[in-house]
């Protein structure tokens, strides 16, 4: 197999520190509970719906990539929460520590050298973990720049 420590480490990169990107802990830190559940004028989510959205959709792309007897959720139902509210605090922060595991999981695989970033994983239908990975940074990227707007819509967000 070919070296691939530079591209490990530019995944690890992409999913960890996000170069130009919001940090994940810098958008839920501190978020405040009483917006949870608030969607801004004319956008469609909450925050918890977005925070959830990701969670769940991280959870099943690592799923996919590590477990060949993983199913995934429905389509697109499964993949968002049933309220625009966490139903606690607890909710929410374990949403938020849920997310952080996966990823250190799915940064695991990545940096593991036993695993073949350019192999087709066998019970797919042609993805490889090097797409895989590149689809959890993708969908993060998106999804956390939605928080951010979510959060400057509600007058949550740090101004610079």
């Amino acid at each position: 197999m070919k070296d691939t420590k530079a591209l490990r480490d530019h995944l690890l990169y992409l999913l960890s520190d996000g170069g130009a990107h919001a940090k994940f802990d810098d958008v839920v830190a501190s978020f405040p509970a009483n917006l949870r559940s608030r969607k801004p004028a004319g956008l469609p989510h909450s925050p918890w719906m977005l925070l959830e959205h990701m969670r769940i959709a991280q959870w099943d792309i690592l799923e996919f990539s590590r477990n060949p007897k993983h199913v995934s959720p429905e389509w697109p139902a499964g993949h968002w929460p049933r309220t625009e509210a966490p139903p606690s605090a607890a909710a929410w922060n374990k949403s938020v520590a849920t997310f952080r595991k996966d990823l250190k999981a799915m940064q695991s695989l990545i940096a593991n050298p036993k695993t073949d970033l350019f192999a087709r994983i066998p019970w797919g239908d042609g993805q490889t973990i090097l797409r895989e990975a590149l689809l959890v940074a993708d969908h993060n990227a998106y999804h956390l720049g939605q928080l951010v707007d979510v959060r400057r819509l509600l007058g949550a967000w740090p101004e610079s």
